[in-house]
């Protein structure tokens, strides 16, 4: 019985032997000419870097150190057909011009002023790095905008800049200028110390809420930072749950912190009853008004503390 089993299995490992030598017999023939007509990534590599090194206008030697050239990851463009997979066969590029011409340039010229337009280009790039974070970017401001990947990715460099904490926000700041001067403000957001990045409250590629905010709206991205003040409260304030920026400017302001003005005149864009403590002026005391003391001065936070609200029995007023 033992023996017949043995011999089951020799005749099952044969064929399986004789199955895998026939395909191996094909397979060496339609590998040879396929490799008869496309380059191989290396014979691409050592192509392009003839001319395109460090000393180049257009070095990309520091691609070798980025994640695009990792070759043994099939998901990236070396492991597949390297500088062309991206760039196009750009036969025409690899011709040498004639004397006093210039070189054409590569199929798909990744400069942000040259043709292609935007939209092809990203076109390249969103063959792989579509969906995920990147799920909104079709008809987010950016797209909308034909801003390019490049305009704001360095794609040959080992690290790329926009993806650094420190080096983020100059990358930003290159269009969104009124936000660099606002952060130059005695009261801002620690960007320019690299402790927060642009990309921590916006999603660059696109979002469901505005201003590109990583979340649906202005307070639930606040919060994820600034959780304390999320509530729920026993006694709310009601801006504080409406919007977080009725009061502050996120990005810098000459009064701490980041309030868009200072204490009283802050509050009385809302409070203004008659009587303290929405106005300066009590109405009482010497001849056209005397100033309330609680305000002369003064802050309504000296007393109001718990101005985003409280849950103490007696905080109605926001005063503990």
């Amino acid at each position: 019985m033992r023996t017949h089993r043995r011999l089951a299995m020799v005749m099952a490992v044969g064929l399986g032997v004789m199955a895998l030598v026939g395909l191996g017999r094909a397979d060496p023939a339609a590998a040879q000419e396929s490799s008869s007509t496309a380059p191989t990534p290396q014979e691409v590599i050592r192509s392009c870097t003839k001319c395109h090194d460090e000393t180049e206008k257009y070095p990309v030697l520091s691609i070798f150190k980025s994640k695009h050239a990792v070759m043994a990851d099939a998901r990236t463009p070396f492991a597949d057909k390297a500088c062309v997979t991206c760039h196009g066969p750009s036969e025409a590029h690899l011709e040498k011009p004639e004397e006093g011409a210039a070189r054409a340039p590569s199929d798909v010229d990744f400069r942000v002023r040259a043709a292609p337009p935007v939209a092809e280009k990203n076109a390249v790039c969103l063959r792989c790095h579509e969906g995920g974070p990147r799920i909104h970017w079709k008809g987010s401001t950016h797209e909308f905008g034909a801003v390019a990947c490049i305009a704001c990715h360095t794609v040959h460099a080992g690290q790329d800049p926009v993806l650094g904490t420190v080096t983020q926000s100059d990358t930003c700041f290159t269009c969104h200028q009124e936000q660099r001067a606002q952060i130059f403000r005695p009261s801002s957001h620690p960007i320019r110390e690299g402790k927060v990045t642009c990309s921590e409250c916006h999603a660059p590629h696109g979002s469901i809420g505005p201003k590109l905010l990583v979340k649906g709206t202005v307070n639930e991205t606040c919060y994820t930072c600034h959780a304390e003040k999320r509530g729920p409260f026993l006694w709310e304030h009601a801006p504080v749950r409406e919007d977080c920026t009725i009061c502050h400017t996120p990005h810098g302001s000459i009064h701490a912190p980041l309030l868009k003005n200072r204490g009283p005149w802050l509050c009385q864009q809302c409070h203004l009853a008659q009587f303290h403590p929405s106005t300066a002026y009590s109405g009482t005391g010497l001849p056209g008004g005397a100033p309330a003391q609680q305000l002369l001065a003064k802050n309504c936070l000296n007393c109001h503390s718990q101005v985003h609200g409280s849950n103490h029995p007696s905080g109605a007023r926001k005063t503990r």
